[in-house]
């Protein structure tokens, strides 16, 4: 099963964010990934200025596994709990501090973090959502489970405070006890806010509740050391929004593959090459063998006939390898990546884009572009340049069981597109228009000089084929908005 999510991430970048599921009984997964990006011709964006090296600087991918899902109450109180493997983690490398243990005891605190944070996630949309009637209950769960796994990640300190255990295994616990109060903190936030944009009456019934978790969280950094907002600073300190991004780093290191990529196709072109130059080189020898065999050797015309024959050999050598990679590109990948877990290979992606013609268009994507009728009247032929970004990805669901005892449902491919080039070219982002007044004679208003690219995206396997159409609306300031057709 594949998903997306389409979100804009900064003001010049949107992010896609591909998520992978594969299914438990099916040993090997193989899902494509396909994006038709649809460019106006006013931008001036072509494969003759805009090439492959130039779209993959543009766009941004990483590979990282699903994070295992778990409901918030039973981080705690499930059989199959994190705590349960984060204790025996604990034990083992105060009885044996040996690297592998060293390394098993921060793998089961990062897993806990990112599960954690996921959860809070879940919980906190879930909650904002939510009809008011069920929001007493909820809330009241929310910070009896949240109340309960703070504590129960303290009283996981003692086993290791002990004098075998270095001090940098120390500092391991102590980032993630940072980690879990940052993200209790964010998300406690975003909770009240929800509630507040949803109900102001709401929010007061259940504010002191949310606000009294809140409070003893922050007291706890303070004990700690750990930085905290205050009222008393008019900015937040940039060291505490670069510590914060170091935190969640460092909270979901884990779950981003080890990849390799590499040019894909690489032996089989050097295989058609290879011919190109034999195809090459046998035009050229029967040029000479035919001269020497009517004119004999040491000759004008023979003299001649090697001089032209070595001139198109190198024309023909090149038209033959411009063919053969002509043919390669709808058949092999731009990139191939290899994903690997502790020296597990997982699986492998491909990658690729191309400039396509609106006739190699399925029907399927030309219908769902619904372009409008005025833009082919102008243009009449290629009224827009069409960029074909394609993903290939494949799973081996028993080597990725293999590599934790958490159940991963699959990967996530997160990419970034940065729209920077595609701003090159365009007007200023205000239009003076005009309007009738009868004192003055005339009034103006700015109107908005807005572009938009269209992204048609369509999702394979073997039981599923499903298209999305999304629209990105720009101007010269970077992206405005990102609309769902």
């Amino acid at each position: 099963m594949i998903d997306e999510q389409v979100k804009l991430h900064d003001r010049f970048s949107a992010e896609i964010k591909v998520s992978f599921g594969a299914r438990k009984k099916l040993k090997l997964n193989d899902f494509a990934f396909n994006i038709w990006l649809f460019v106006p011709n006013s931008l001036d964006i072509n494969r003759f200025n805009y090439s492959k090296q130039d779209f993959y600087r543009d766009l941004r991918s990483n590979i990282r596994l699903i994070t295992p899902v778990y409901l918030l109450r039973n981080i705690v109180w499930a059989e199959n709990s994190p705590f349960i493997y984060l204790e025996k983690a604990f034990r083992k490398i105060t009885s044996q501090p040996t690297r592998t243990n060293s390394e098993e005891y921060e793998y089961q605190i990062k897993m806990f973090l990112s599960i954690l944070k996921s959860s809070l996630r879940d919980e906190v949309n879930h909650m904002n959502s939510a009809k008011a009637d069920d929001l007493n209950y909820l809330v009241s769960n929310y910070t009896k489970n949240v109340k309960s796994i703070f504590e129960k990640y303290r009283d996981l300190y003692p086993i290791i405070n002990v004098p075998n255990i270095e001090p940098g295994l120390i500092d391991y616990y102590r980032y993630g006890e940072e980690f879990m109060c940052n993200v209790i903190e964010k998300y406690s936030f975003l909770l009240m806010k929800g509630i507040k944009g949803a109900d102001k009456e709401l929010f007061e019934s259940y504010k002191t509740a949310i606000l009294s978790m809140v409070n003893e969280i922050i007291e706890f950094k303070k004990s700690r050391g750990y930085q905290v907002v205050e009222s008393e600073q008019k900015n937040i300190s940039s060291d505490f929004v670069h510590r914060l991004g170091l935190l969640k780093k460092y909270a979901e290191s884990h779950l981003y593959l080890n990849v390799k990529k590499r040019r894909d196709g690489v032996l089989t072109e050097q295989f058609l090459y290879s011919i190109a130059a034999g195809i090459s080189m046998i035009f050229a020898t029967i040029i000479a063998f035919s001269v020497q065999q009517q004119f004999g050797s040491f000759t004008m015309p023979l003299f001649v006939a090697l001089v032209v024959s070595y001139m198109l050999k190198d024309r023909i050598k090149e038209l033959a390898r411009y063919y053969f990679a002509h043919k390669m590109s709808s058949k092999y990948f731009d990139h191939k990546i290899a994903m690997n877990i502790n020296d597990t290979d997982i699986g492998w992606a491909k990658e690729s884009m191309d400039f396509i013609q609106d006739s190699k268009i399925p029907k399927e994507i030309i219908k769902l572009r619904n372009r409008a009728a005025i833009i082919d009247a102008t243009y009449k032929t290629d009224s827009e340049k069409i960029i074909l970004y394609r993903m290939h990805m494949h799973i081996d669901r028993e080597k990725l069981n293999s590599t934790s005892p958490y159940f991963f449902s699959g990967v996530n491919s997160i990419i970034r597109l940065n729209t920077s080039h595609f701003l090159r070219n365009m007007d200023n982002p205000e239009f003076t228009l005009y309007f009738p007044d009868d004192q003055a004679g005339y009034q103006t208003i700015k109107g908005k000089k807005l572009y938009y690219l269209n992204l048609i995206i369509q999702k394979q396997n073997e039981t599923q084929n499903e298209f999305r159409h999304y629209r990105l609306v720009l101007n010269r300031d970077g992206i405005i908005r990102i609309e769902e057709e």
